[in-house]
């Protein structure tokens, strides 16, 4: 089967994947669908050679910078000390420990580098997996946060530390604890601030073409489309962290204004586009994991037939060990990190952990499970690595006991749990659409009396602009009295939703009837249609 039909199948089988959960009487989470739909695919001779670095430009960069724009930096920043002791602290306990580990249980022909690696690739946490699993708003809105933070930044530093472990396992570094913590450093900020200020001066670009363009949606959404791309090369080959590039980039997408000011057209068909972009992207990525299991346990039966070092039942045993290392690693910092006392850093606020009970620091655990990042990080280790197989076969035994630990457990952690409470942000959006239509009464009233200025003037009928300005002013006063009439307000904001609505459906029914009867052009057709479309989309409160 050629590539370009391989890629029309595995889009139509990310597609149905959603179909498919929906059919099926017990209820399995989305990406453990489509890792065995992979399975199947390959079951049935279908197979893409996965080449590491090209999985991590193509797919890592969009996703990473699409969670990035989805990232409030106000939460971000108010939750750094958390992130950053799990993103940071915890993946450098887990090499260590896990590392560690390894070297003592694997057969002495393995370099305690190449341990030290495996450690590192198994450190990043996948959160796009855990939003699949538990679903959206099982998980307090304070504590995902946290979670998608660090999943965020671990990335990056699982990688960063996987390229010093290969450079000292294949010979071209030396371990120095002080020059490898400088450089770590040096590669994580700089990746930040390459994110940033390219994105800074990417916007100002992108400004000056759309002035040259007249604002075309389509072009704007094309270059928005190749900015991760752009700043994790860039990153990459100025020798810093690609991953945190793209990160960066998208958390500062919002704050430069380049959406901001674009046309309404362009807003509402760039945020349908990554929609649909980052579904494909997620579900590619589970479904060519599925696709690589078949050969990687084939690999390894073959290959431990000519290795007399170890069985596979022992690696199966390593894998279920490590995992257990791995977990218990994980809640006893989340355990410490409960019970540190308050830390400097420039206040005094204790750490969110302190507020955790011991079935919220499980929750924190077994959310921790692995992904994507594993399994390329894992592939990318050079095939000259005495007993490479082995470290294949325990990422990919951890990554799925790791999907099918959360399935099982999450569950029960989260049962009784309320799905989240959204009256506190309800209360909060009617206050500011009050405080809103405030102003805006007081900008239509002074627009209002210059109207009335002028026409008088002109002798032209005020009645039209009275009629029209209590009409709008009217309905923004209703929401000024949101607070105490709260219900009769929505009341009547609903009902004139339903009426607007219905009135665009019939204008697009009169629309369609006029071109059978050919009574309208094509081209007025698609234009007045598409303003029908936009129309509707704001009316409807879906904008």
């Amino acid at each position: 089967m050629d590539l370009f039909s391989i890629i029309l199948l595995l889009v139509l089988i990310v597609s149905l994947s959603g179909v498919v959960i929906k059919m099926l009487p017990i209820q399995i989470p989305l990406p453990l669908m489509q890792i065995l739909l992979g399975c199947i695919l390959a079951a049935f001779g279908v197979y893409v050679k996965f080449d590491p670095e090209l999985f991590l430009v193509l797919f890592i960069p969009p996703l990473l910078f699409a969670d990035g724009r989805k990232t409030s930096v106000k939460d971000f920043v108010h939750n750094v000390r958390e992130i950053v002791g799990l993103a940071l602290v915890l993946v450098v306990i887990t090499i260590v420990a896990v590392g560690y580990l390894l070297y003592w249980m694997l057969p002495k022909g393995i370099d305690l580098a190449a341990t030290f690696a495996l450690a590192a690739v198994l450190s990043p946490t996948d959160a796009v997996a855990l939003s699949g699993i538990v679903g959206k708003g099982r998980i307090e809105k304070e504590k995902m946060e946290i979670i998608e933070g660090e999943a965020l930044m671990n990335d990056a530093s699982g990688l960063v530390s996987l390229k010093f472990a290969i450079a000292i396992a294949v010979g071209d570094a030396v371990f120095n604890i002080f020059d490898v913590s400088v450089q770590f450093f040096v590669v994580a900020i700089g990746g930040l601030a390459i994110g940033v200020l390219f994105t800074w001066l990417y916007a100002r670009i992108l400004r000056k073409i759309n002035k040259l363009t007249h604002n075309d949606p389509a072009i704007q959404i094309v270059l928005l489309f190749l900015l991760p791309f752009a700043a994790y090369i860039i990153a990459e080959e100025c020798h810093c962290s690609g991953i945190l590039a793209a990160v960066s980039a998208g958390m500062t997408v919002n704050h430069s204004g380049m959406m901001r000011n674009a046309p309404l057209t362009a807003r509402l068909q760039s945020d349908s586009t990554w929609s649909m972009l980052t579904f494909v992207f997620n579900g590619f990525v589970f479904v060519l994991l599925g696709i690589q299991l078949p050969s990687i346990f084939n690999n390894t039966f073959v290959e431990n037939q000519i290795d007399t070092s170890i069985e596979v039942w022992q690696l199966c045993l390593i894998v279920l060990f490590v995992f257990a290392v791995l977990m218990g690693t994980r809640f006893a910092w989340l355990w410490s990190m409960k019970h540190m006392p308050t830390m400097p850093f420039g206040t005094k606020r204790p750490l969110a952990f302190r507020a955790y009970s011991t079935r919220d620091l499980l929750i924190s655990t077994f959310a921790g499970v692995r992904g994507a990042i594993t399994l390329a990080g894992v592939l990318s280790i050079p095939m000259t690595i005495s007993g490479r197989y082995q470290l294949v076969f325990i990422a990919t035994g951890i990554i799925l006991i790791s999907l099918i630990a959360a399935v099982i457990i999450l569950p029960i952690l989260l049962r009784g749990s309320v799905i989240l409470d959204n009256s506190e942000q309800k209360n909060e959006i009617l206050s500011v659409k009050g405080h809103m239509a405030e102003e805006a009464i007081v900008s239509l009233e002074k627009m209002q009396n210059n109207l009335l200025q002028e026409t008088a003037e002109d002798r032209v009928d005020q009645e039209i602009i009275h009629e029209v300005g209590s009409r709008v002013i009217g309905s923004l006063r209703r929401r000024t009295g949101l607070k105490d009439l709260e219900q009769k307000s929505l009341e009547a904001e609903n009902l004139e939703r339903r009426m607007r609505l219905v009135a665009i459906g019939a204008e697009r029914t009169a629309l369609l009837q006029m071109k059978v009867r050919n009574e309208v052009s094509e081209e007025v057709f698609e234009h007045l249609n598409t303003d029908l479309d936009i129309y509707e989309k704001m009316i409807s409160g879906d904008a």
